[in-house]
């Protein structure tokens, strides 16, 4: 092998290593960066990620909503009308945050029963429901016989 295509070689193979190095680093990071979406039946079935955020997203459940004298923090229930997940925020939550309306929430289950959330996104409009939540719901209307469309 002559000289310059020696030179040669080892610059493909130098680039070559060096892109898979940029490869490996992007690939690491976009896999701690992921959320993943769960849905109530999710939650209670053990299947969401431990010691990691994720999002959480449903109904929120009639009559559910309690408010903790003076703080900020409020429990709700989230619901996909199969299971419930008890949810606990501390901040102030969006203009259109209310009970029976969609509402997707970012956190952790810090035990079993209780989701904490640090953030709650509400839905925007009348007719608008998060693509997640939406086939939550129709996901667990297909698989619980008592699901009731909501209506308590």
């Amino acid at each position: 092998m002559t000289p310059t295509r020696r030179k040669r070689l080892l610059l493909i193979l130098m680039i070559a290593l060096g892109v898979a190095v940029a490869v490996a680093i992007f690939l690491t990071a976009f896999k701690e960066n992921i959320m993943f979406f769960k849905s109530p039946t999710e939650v209670a079935a053990k299947d969401y990620p431990i010691n990691r955020n994720f999002r959480l997203g449903g109904m929120v459940k009639e009559g559910s909503m309690q408010r903790i004298p003076n703080s900020l923090k409020v429990q709700f229930v989230i619901t996909d009308f199969a299971e419930d997940v008890k949810v606990e925020f501390e901040g102030i939550l969006p203009d259109l945050f209310r009970e029976g309306q969609g509402v997707v929430t970012i956190g952790k289950m810090t035990t079993q029963e209780l989701f904490t959330a640090e953030d709650v996104l509400a839905k925007h409009d009348e007719n608008y429901m998060p693509p997640e939540v939406n086939d939550a719901l129709k996901k667990a209307q297909n698989q619980s016989p008592n699901y009731n469309n909501g209506s308590n």
